[in-house]
């Protein structure tokens, strides 16, 4: 079995004196229930599991029998390793969490507590609202494509198609089911589950239509006013930014901003739509990967798009900022920022470009530490996407 390399850092943290709650997130299929059992094999036959995801929300008396069950287990044992699974579909996880962390903590019981949740936003509401100072928050994201090729054997171009989806991989040989599996099992449960079932949604219809207008356009700059041009459904630009938060919580959808230097006019700007798994893309769209091999305008708006969803991934965790930048027609693809280093980087992918490189302009106005360029005449697409975030700066 595959073992990410992040098992390793939740492990530290696990086996560490009991200070803190852990909270493992991440957007659903990506192997979050794989690393808390493989956690588990670590304290042997001392550890439970529970899951919420169940149809129905299951609510705090739930979670409570599950903690007193594991509580008895670490008064026999000295210590007990408790995982619950898809927390944030508790009714008032956080209040109850809190209550019966405290509890243990007065009473120096030796039970250590991993949650894990496929809705970062939800887990973080719930985190901020009653748990500050009580939990440390590991991300793990899609799987790269070092992990992808590690696992599976795909390759740079089966990876840019079909995406970082470990229980997809081995259906890419008959794509009707690969498809078919992605948009029944993965996207249909996430929009139904993770976001219409556990927040409220006046227009469901328009947050469906959003997911594709931003799948459709990944990679592509649309103002908010366009955007409600390709939609059907009735909104405002209001109900439009809180549709894509919700989106980008449950690591579907990434609204890229302009860079200016200017925290008011970032915000302000036009988002560069991105999806966070190129598979999103791929698997709602009839064309095939052979035939979308052969079209270079294509194939090459879907490698700029794996590219923006691998670094926007990494700006999702924490690892740095991400942002485009435009003047009238010349443009930086992304330009990414950590503390007061700043990496403008131009993807090149052989399709025809409806603006100009902005390079030279960009790094006239702001000086950049680094400039790198992707795919034709720079760092192959392949080795890119390799290259951990923590090495770009």
């Amino acid at each position: 079995m595959y073992t990410r390399p992040i098992l390793a850092l939740l492990l530290r943290h696990i086996q560490e004196p009991r200070r803190f709650l852990q909270v493992l997130t991440g957007p659903r299929q990506v192997g979050k229930t794989t690393l808390a059992r493989q956690a588990m094999e670590d304290f042997g036959e001392h550890s439970t599991y529970a899951t919420a995801d169940n149809p129905a929300p299951s609510d705090w008396v739930w979670l409570e029998q599950q903690w007193e069950f594991a509580r008895l287990r670490c008064r026999q044992s000295g210590s007990w390793l408790l995982v619950l699974d898809e927390v944030q579909k508790i009714l008032r996880w956080s209040e109850a969490v809190k209550r019966l962390w405290d509890e243990d903590t007065a009473e120096k019981l030796d039970l250590r507590i991993l949650l894990l949740g496929s809705s970062p936003l939800l887990m973080q509401r719930g985190l901020s609202e009653s748990l500050a100072g009580r939990f440390e928050v590991l991300h793990t994201g899609h799987w790269t494509f070092a992990e992808m090729q590690a696992a599976f054997g795909l390759s740079v171009e089966q990876y840019i198609y079909f995406g970082g989806y470990p229980g997809a991989a081995p259906l890419i040989e008959d794509e009707d089911r690969w498809r078919s599996y992605l948009l029944d099992s993965l996207i249909e449960t996430t929009l139904a589950r993770d976001i219409l079932l556990m927040t409220r949604v006046d227009k469901p219809a328009l947050l469906r239509q959003l997911f594709r207008l931003g799948c459709e356009y990944s990679g592509q700059i649309l103002s908010y006013q366009k955007m409600l041009g390709h939609l059907q459904e009735a909104g405002n630009t209001t109900t439009l930014a809180h549709y894509l938060d919700l989106l980008t919580g449950a690591g579907m959808l990434y609204c890229i901003s302009k860079y200016s230097g200017q925290v008011v006019r970032q915000r302000a700007s036009s988002p560069k739509l991105q999806v966070l798994n190129s598979g999103l893309r791929t698997a709602q769209s009839p064309r095939t990967f052979a035939d979308v091999r052969q079209n270079p305008e294509q194939w090459g708006r879907i490698v700029e798009s794996a590219v923006g969803a691998y670094m926007s991934g990494s700006a999702l965790a924490g690892e740095y900022e991400i942002f485009y930048w435009r003047e009238v027609s010349k443009e930086v693809d992304f330009v990414l920022r950590r503390g007061d280093q700043l990496i403008a980087i131009e993807v090149k992918s052989g399709r025809r470009r409806e603006s100009l490189p902005g390079m030279e302009a960009f790094d006239k106005a702001f000086s950049p530490t680094k400039k790198l360029l992707v795919g034709t005449g720079g760092i192959p697409v392949a080795e890119f996407l390799k290259i951990p975030a923590s090495a770009l700066f």
